[in-house]
């Protein structure tokens, strides 16, 4: 069995419109949040990596100018954009919405 299925275009479009602040680029995805400063960044990092570690799944993450933190998510091992992504990327959301 494969690590994870890809998501069809119908699947990743029913996803994509519960998650409005995610952009598809081809087979990954993409938020930015921007944050009260460099701690609370660190901070969303910190708590992004505790669940990414917990679902085996890790995300690409930058912080630029200090306090925006841009998250990118595809399946390397798919090629894809799974259903691993999108769970994430709803945990990911969640975070944020926890430092809102």
């Amino acid at each position: 069995m494969p690590y994870a299925e890809p998501l069809t275009d119908d699947e990743l479009a029913t996803a994509l419109s519960r998650l409005p602040d995610w952009s598809r680029e081809g087979a990954l995805i993409r938020r930015t949040v921007r944050l009260g400063g460099f701690r609370e960044a660190i901070g969303l990092v910190n708590a992004v990596a505790d669940v990414a570690e917990a679902a085996d799944h890790h995300p690409d993450i930058a912080i630029t100018g200090y306090r925006s933190v841009t998250f990118t998510l595809t399946t390397h091992a798919a090629d894809a954009l799974t259903r691993r992504d999108i769970d994430l990327a709803r945990e990911i959301d969640r975070l944020i919405i926890g430092r809102s």
